[in-house]
């Protein structure tokens, strides 16, 4: 509570007269907040009254360490502020005892509840003092993350009970929550109400109540706590990650990954719809799989970080539409036929118990919400943490996987669709294709003379014509190593325009061989042959051209001929060479240097949401103004799919990727480069016959 009255100031002041009241100057920074204050007031009272963001858990009272701030002493015109050591009062019993006890304060840090007024002063709010601190990401094109939790721990001291007062012991921590934070109306679950009574007892009424929403009292520990955890859940249909956050810090403590075990009914989306409908029931095993999964992950990622899943009391999920669904136990199967109509696409807000997620009693799950019938949570992730709202230049965001998620636009006007790429992406469908995993060529360079290949693996840092490289080690080729030798090969002359491995490739390498009545490259030779294959290509072909004819109809709807800037997310997004998926015409052209990984956006869009609560509001405003696409039922998909089918395109320039990489003659065609006017044409020749 505020110990004195202060007004607010504009201008510098000077000390208040001999005969007046005796009063101070403190001016904050880097707030840069002032106010008049009487001598005796605390640091932290102050800051309270003149709404400065300076944490407190214990309520004044010494023995959190939150409130730690920093004397600036000097003479400080700009403030008209004479800010002298003597203007504070010393280092205290209180602040001593925190000191040796608790633990040791920095040079030059103070206890603001504990340190007083004692003249003029300008005091300095450390980061990490901060209520809404922030945590910079590494990606310095990319917002910082504000660190604004949900949930909040508020220690109070409780009236005993007493013949006299028939009160309930919630009764009366509610009303030292009202007395001491200003907290009223709260509500309190059953779960809550459980050890209610014994905390108050074992903290001799003195407590730690965690607060969801300044609404839900969620938690009650005895005595001080001054530390929880949340974690963000990215449920991708591969792969499942949790990421345990410090919920004051923001700080990630661990992290932990594993296979969604929900493959063992379809490796793709549309095949696990396909299960529930030949198996009904089937969606109660997989929801019983994907539980146990996260239960497990986040116990290890809590172990990892020194705490335990009990300390973990709120969580926010991401994931498409279809994991979206069965996490909550819903039936996916109207996702796997137009409409594609979703059961609930808003936010979704429910206890974890209800989730047998195995963590505190009262802890929340916060699921963000679904853009459409096959733009998920998952998107609303990559959207929130990439932010293409808040930019005045175009910007394309692709989360390429199975369906890749496509969002363009900016702080006009933003548009969402779902394309159908399939799975050669991450491997499958691909005869020699495997999963990211040790062994699998990732990187892949082919002279164009000789035709000869040099390879990468993952899990070996060494090129295959370099010392230290297995090659016994090899074991397939993953996603981003397909991307790569499909897009060699056609920079070599081993492919054409139309995706067809050349005759003429035998003549000049043994590495072109006849397969079939086709060609294929023998990328590895070795106890397991590497090769790509006609078929290969036809399958990288099919799902490049679906991604980018998904990006063309988005950029017709917005009436764009040009992109400013291109995002790739996902697994497979960070690893790719963004120079090679422009080659292969994924996307369509955009200055190279604007072409960039996010890495997994989603799971960075859920930490997001974790800690910082407006994120939360923020982006289900946004999903409610964006535009859905169905690709489905857009005449014009088929036409910019079947153009999309050349390497890069049939019919589009990339003049800003010629000037990075010299693209080989294309075949000569007279609608080439005529675009909408081109196809206009043909249209009209095919009526004619």
């Amino acid at each position: 509570m505020v110990a004195a009255a202060a007004v607010a100031e504009d201008a510098p002041g000077g000390d208040a007269p001999e005969d007046g009241p005796r009063d101070a100057l403190i001016v904050f920074t880097p707030s840069g907040r002032r106010g008049r204050f009487s001598i005796g007031t605390s640091i932290l009272s102050a800051a309270r009254a003149l709404g400065v963001d300076l944490d407190s858990v214990c309520g004044g009272r010494g023995i959190c360490g939150r409130c730690q701030v920093v004397q600036s002493v000097g003479e400080f015109a700009k403030h008209g502020v004479s800010s002298r050591a003597e203007h504070l009062t010393a280092f205290g019993l209180v602040e001593r005892r925190y000191h040796e006890k608790r633990a040791p304060l920095a040079p030059g840090r103070r206890l603001g509840c504990s340190t007083n007024l004692r003249g003029d002063v300008v005091i300095d709010v450390p980061p990490d003092s901060q209520v809404h601190r922030q945590v910079v990401r590494k990606r310095a094109e990319v917002h910082a993350i504000r660190v604004d939790s949900v949930v909040r721990l508020r220690f109070v001291e409780v009236a005993r009970p007493d013949m006299h007062d028939p009160s309930g012991d919630l009764r009366r921590v509610e009303a030292a929550l009202r007395e001491e934070w200003d907290l009223a109306d709260l509500r309190c679950d059953l779960e809550v109400l459980e050890t209610l009574q014994a905390a108050l007892r074992d903290g001799n009424w003195r407590v730690t109540v965690a607060v969801h929403g300044e609404r839900d009292i969620v938690a009650v520990w005895p005595g001080l706590k001054d530390r929880v955890y949340g974690a963000a859940v990215d449920v991708g249909s591969t792969t499942i990650a949790a990421h345990v956050c410090d919920l004051s810090s923001g700080e990630v403590v661990a992290s932990a990954g594993a296979m969604n075990p929900q493959i063992r009914f379809g490796e793709d989306l549309m095949s696990r719809v396909s299960y529930v409908m030949m198996n009904p029931g089937g969606e109660r095993e997989m929801t019983a799989a994907v539980r146990a999964a996260v239960r497990d992950l986040l116990r290890e990622a809590a172990e990892q970080g020194g705490t335990t899943p009990e300390e973990i009391l709120d969580v926010t999920v991401v994931g498409n539409p279809i994991m979206h669904h069965l996490l909550l136990g819903l039936n996916p199967v109207e996702l796997g036929q137009a409409p594609f109509a979703l059961t609930v696409d808003r936010a979704i807000a429910i206890g974890a118990r209800a989730l047998e997620f195995g963590l505190h009693p009262g802890a929340r799950v916060y699921l963000l919400p679904c853009v459409a019938g096959h733009v998920g949570a998952d998107t609303a992730g990559v959207i929130l943490s990439e932010a293409p709202y808040q930019r005045d230049e175009v910007s394309l965001v692709v989360d390429v996987g199975t369906n890749a998620e496509i969002v363009l636009g900016n702080r006009e006007r933003m548009l969402a669709a779902s394309s159908p790429t399939g799975p050669a992406f991450e491997g499958a469908q691909i005869s020699s294709g495997q999963r990211a995993a040790p062994g699998a060529i990732e990187r892949v360079r082919i002279d164009p003379a000789s035709l000869t290949p040099r390879l990468r693996v993952i899990g070996n840092d060494a090129w295959s014509d370099e010392s230290g490289f297995d090659a016994d080690a090899v074991t397939g080729i993953c996603g981003s190593g397909i991307i790569e030798v499909v897009a060699e090969m056609y920079l070599a002359g081993i492919l054409d325009e139309d995706g067809v491995i050349r005759a003429e490739g035998a003549g000049r390498s043994d590495r072109v061989v006849r397969d079939g009545r086709t060609y294929a490259y023998v990328l590895h030779r070795g106890d397991i042959e590497v090769r790509v294959t006609q078929n290969d290509v036809r399958a990288i072909q099919l799902a490049k051209a679906a991604l980018y004819a998904g990006v063309r109809l988005l950029m017709d709807r917005l009436g764009v001929e040009r992109v400013d800037r291109i995002r790739l997310a996902g697994a497979f997004g960070s690893h790719i060479d963004v120079k090679y998926a422009m080659v292969l015409g994924l996307v369509p052209d955009c200055a190279l240097e604007h072409v960039t990984s996010a890495g997994n956006a989603a799971g960075t869009g859920a930490r997001i949401a974790l800690l910082d609560r407006s994120s939360r509001s923020e982006i289900e405003r946004t999903v409610r103004r964006i535009e859905k696409i169905e690709t489905a039922v857009e005449p014009r998909f088929q036409a910019h799919f079947v153009e999309a089918m050349a390497i890069p395109h049939k019919t589009a320039a990339y003049p800003e990727l010629a000037k990075a990489v010299a693209l080989p003659a294309r075949k000569p065609s007279r609608e080439r480069g005529e675009g909408e006017g081109g196809e206009r044409r043909r249209r009209r020749r095919g009526r004619g016959r």
